[in-house]
């Protein structure tokens, strides 16, 4: 039990730590490249990486049989979360979206227990929600009093397709092979961003420099496909709520590091969200370790 105890929290840490890598990166790429384009390329590059490594399993991918699964997984995850993602960043300040995005936590433990039957308690709310105000309060230095209805509207929009895309996988989980899932809605969804992206952007506004390279690298081989691999393993071996819980530290990350290399201030405010984020992570899931200490005194 320790060994599983460990090897989740090892993999929690890893996607942690990409996903808020992710946004310095990106951040210093995006003035080289089309954004829609950027995020088709990573997305299809990252999910054909996969597919090299997942070749001598090439049997279990049954596109008859999982097609529509593929499908419906890379509209939802890839397609409509990157692509409505990208376009609302166009509306809002960076901060303000961000926090719209990571309502994200809080939809998946609703969604969950909704359609997977995951136990929801008050106090499992109460720490979703402590969760997300921390997010908020850390990026109320970079909030605009200029607030656009639009952009607000695709910030939530990407919130809800995030979190429906993550209950679908875990969903379909038993009948999927996880490995393949990931693959494919990477391929099939950044293929169709960059179709769309072809139609409003130009592949001759990309400037092939290292900034660029080294994000589009980073993306294709971590961003993506790595840590959705371990995002969905993660959801699919344990309560989503609890695991969409810990992503709320994914924009404190985000923002230490562009403290260290972008020269970002950190402020009284990043402390005291900091501290709520931990506190949501301690009340979400201190009733399952206690439930497991139940468990095992009952010999189970």
């Amino acid at each position: 039990m320790k060994n599983v105890f460990k090897k989740s929290t090892m993999l929690l840490l890893f996607l942690i730590f990409v996903w808020g890598a992710s946004w310095p990166i990106y951040k210093i790429a995006l003035p080289y490249t089309p954004p829609i384009l950027f995020a088709g390329m990573r997305a299809t590059l990252g999910g054909l990486f996969l597919a090299i490594i997942l070749y001598n399993k090439r049997d279990k991918i049954k596109l008859r049989e999982n097609w529509r699964f593929y499908c419906i997984s890379a509209l939802l995850n890839t397609a409509l979360f990157f692509g409505i993602q990208t376009v609302g960043l166009n509306y809002l300040p960076g901060g303000l979206f961000s926090i719209l995005v990571y309502f994200q936590p809080v939809l998946l433990g609703l969604f969950a227990w909704i359609w997977l039957g995951e136990f929801m308690t008050p106090g499992k709310i109460i720490g979703l929600l402590i969760g997300f105000i921390g997010i908020a309060i850390v990026s109320l230095d970079g909030l605009t009093f200029h607030v656009s209805v639009i952009g607000v509207v695709l910030g939530l929009m990407t919130a809800i397709f995030w979190a429906l895309g993550v209950i679908y996988v875990k969903k379909v989980s038993h009948r999927v092979n996880a490995f393949w899932m990931v693959s494919m809605q990477c391929i099939i969804g950044g293929f169709v961003l960059i179709i769309f992206g072809s139609f409003f952007e130009n592949f001759s506004d990309i400037v092939w420099n290292t900034e660029y390279i080294s994000a589009l690298t980073f993306g294709s081989i971590l961003g993506i496909p790595l840590a959705q691999l371990v995002y969905y393993k993660l959801i699919r071996e344990g309560e989503a709520s609890k695991v969409g819980s810990f992503t709320f530290m994914v924009p404190i990350i985000a923002v230490i590091l562009g403290a260290v290399f972008l020269d970002e201030p950190v402020t009284y405010l990043l402390v005291l969200g900091l501290i709520m984020v931990g506190l949501s992570i301690f009340i979400v899931n201190y009733r399952s370790k206690k439930k497991l200490i139940d468990y095992r005194k009952m010999g189970k």
